[in-house]
């Protein structure tokens, strides 16, 4: 089993399997199965869990790999080692050289920095990646999106023409349009205020529990985490130090900052 470099935390531990070894056969509720390994650097991400949970936070410090997970995830980048499983379709398999090219996977992405195309107006930016809809059908849900996310107003600009919040909007718009198998979030929020963020978070979290679309969310935020129910994924230094549900996972952190508030 994997050793990490940190003396062992007090939060609850998951049970983890080393990355190689045979997988048992994935429970009923569980849609992401992952069993990767990847050098980073100094870094060495090493993870392996299985989600079953609507909305997983990843929570961690700068740096400790939860993006670089969520890369992998994706298909923006190719673990050394190791097998990614979702819905039961396996996606990477480095050991028979299976790999799914990212825009094959059925995953949307959002990362801090939206990455709108810049020849088109919003509208066109979200109405990217539905081709398989009738005319009627993407306007249609293109002005669904854009609601959601209280972007309608921006539908005739360019990308230069919108702010950093609007862009981000925007592309989360885009990245739900398809209505992708699962959706992965890297702290998208950046440039909302925290009322609008407020709105956004919840608006999003029953938009996809109606649609049955799981998120993985990188947050630094404890407050969004109890706020959508979610289960924790707490990643340092590439190791998963605990994983389960943020009442358990995230209680001494929830109690340090309700005392910083009560001392303010």
């Amino acid at each position: 089993m994997f050793k990490s470099p940190l003396p062992p935390p007090r939060l609850p531990q998951p049970i983890t399997r080393e990355i190689g070894s045979t997988a048992p056969a994935a429970a009923a509720d569980e849609y992401l199965q992952v069993a990767i390994e990847q050098a980073l650097g100094e870094l060495s991400l090493r993870v392996s869990c299985a989600l079953s949970s609507p909305w997983t936070v990843l929570f961690g410090p700068s740096g400790a790999g939860k993006t670089s997970l969520l890369r992998v995830l994706g298909g923006l980048t190719r673990p050394d080692h190791g097998r990614v499983v979702l819905h039961g379709r396996t996606l990477v398999e480095t050991e028979r050289g299976t790999w799914v090219p990212p825009a094959e996977r059925g995953i949307g992405f959002v990362t801090q920095r939206p990455a709108l195309f810049p020849h088109m107006n919003v509208t066109e930016n979200v109405s990217f990646g539905l081709s398989g809809l009738g005319r009627r059908s993407a306007a249609e849900r293109v002005t669904e999106m854009l609601a959601l996310f209280h972007a309608g107003h921006l539908a005739d600009r360019a990308p230069a023409a919108l702010s950093g919040g609007e862009r981000q909007r925007v592309a989360l718009a885009r990245a739900l349009a398809p209505e992708p198998r699962l959706l992965l979030l890297d702290e998208p929020f950046t440039g909302f205020d925290a009322d609008l963020k407020s709105a956004v978070l919840e608006q999003l979290a029953s938009w996809l529990s109606v649609r049955k679309i799981p998120a993985l969310y990188v947050s630094h935020d404890v407050a969004e985490a109890f706020q959508t129910a979610a289960d924790v994924i707490v990643i340092d230094a590439g190791l998963i130090q605990a994983h389960g549900p943020a009442h358990v996972v995230l209680a001494t952190r929830r109690e340090q900052l309700l005392q910083q508030l009560g001392a303010s």
